[in-house]
């Protein structure tokens, strides 16, 4: 028979456990279409996070699993199948959500209000204001165009062009571009738009084409990117192209030949995939490199995006204890001021809610190699 000490002791520890929660985290984004490598890089690298927590036994004893719901990068079908997931699975969070008319939309919805749950991590090619209930795990598009203003400012470039696709973020882009060039004493000199939701670009070609800037600021979607490239290098045209983190590098190097891809920088908000330059890196390559077989998609720079996202839900979690909730992790990531996760640092308080301003240029060499 247990003695009355050694009772309450296995009872306190067995307190923690007997809240043990699974936690949800619901992503809905691109798993088809023409982002689809994007969002599901993403959905793995949040999976990497979870799946290396489980293992260890979770967080306070919660553990955590990840629903997915495809969109297809369909804005009308990011709101039903967003009140799907929260009505069907309960989710404690949102993460991983792509396109700017489709967070816009969610946005407006005020689904997230009425829900009560925060979405964490999102990519869009639009300048966006900071939102309650939402929390960004990387640079805002602000940041990427001073970065990619000044490295032309360097080099003497100071006509630029400006692709951006077509929506009601366009105007506050176009001034932020403005902006940014002012810095860098240089000026848009030409712009032109896409349709949202497609890959159109050959009008936007043609203009630039007869413009002829120096170089070209490319604020698109991958696959709108990898179009202007492919058909601007075809037709001739000579300006540097800088593209913002959204033209994924990897889905360009699939489509593009080496040539085409010579001398494209593109801005990158997170740390290399590719190589260890810090621990956050490390660990990344680390869980990579163990799973390689089994990864559902390559490493890229998405991947490594929805695992600091990961990482970051995982904290807010941790910080609440024993019973987390949607209202808890608000609150844990608006105490999160500067959070260390290895050589990357994110931060949020009430207000600010972009949390961070890490941004570099990778460069494509001749050969078709990334070098930062």
């Amino acid at each position: 028979m247990r003695t009355l000490p050694a009772l309450a002791t296995a009872l306190a520890l067995a307190t923690p456990l007997a809240h043990a929660a699974q936690v949800v985290v619901g992503q809905v984004g691109p798993m088809s279409g023409m982002e689809a490598s994007q969002g599901r890089a993403y959905a793995t690298g949040m999976q990497l996070v979870f799946d290396s927590v489980n293992k260890a036994g979770g967080v306070n004893g919660h553990t955590f699993s990840l629903v997915r719901k495809d969109d297809g990068g369909r804005p009308e079908d990011t709101l039903a199948a967003t009140r799907q997931l929260l009505a069907e699975n309960k989710p404690m969070v949102l993460a991983g959500y792509f396109g700017s008319r489709n967070v816009g939309d969610l946005v407006q919805s005020g689904l997230l209000e009425k829900d009560r749950i925060p979405l964490v991590g999102y990519r869009t090619a639009e300048i966006r204001p900071d939102s309650p209930w939402m929390y960004n795990v990387r640079a805002g598009l602000r940041d990427e165009l001073n970065k990619l203003t000044e490295h032309l400012a360097t080099i003497g470039i100071t006509q630029l062009g400006l692709l951006y696709e077509d929506g009601p973020g366009a105007p506050a882009l176009i001034a932020a571009a403005e902006e940014a060039a002012t810095k860098a004493k240089a000026r848009i000199a030409s712009k032109a738009s896409y349709a949202a939701g497609t890959a159109s670009v050959t009008p936007a070609v043609d203009a630039f084409l007869k413009s002829k800037p120096q170089a070209i600021l490319l604020v698109a979607t991958g696959a709108a990117a990898a179009g202007f490239i492919e058909q601007y290098r075809g037709s001739g045209g000579g300006a540097q192209l800088f593209a913002h983190s959204g033209a994924d590098i990897e889905q360009l190097s699939k489509r593009l030949s080496e040539e085409q891809m010579q001398g494209v920088a593109i801005a990158q908000v997170t740390p290399s995939p590719y190589k260890i330059s810090s621990r956050i890196a490390k660990e990344f390559v680390d869980l990579t490199t163990a799973k390689t077989a089994n990864l559902e998609v390559p490493v890229s720079y998405a991947m490594m995006e929805g695992f600091i996202t990961g990482k970051v839900i995982v904290e807010a979690v941790r910080r609440q204890g024993a019973r987390p909730t949607r209202e808890g992790i608000v609150t844990a990531l608006e105490g999160m001021e500067r959070f260390d996760l290895g050589g990357y640092m994110v931060g949020f308080k009430p207000g600010v809610r972009t949390g961070s301003r890490f941004v570099e240029l990778s460069i494509i060499s001749g050969a078709g190699k990334i070098r930062q």
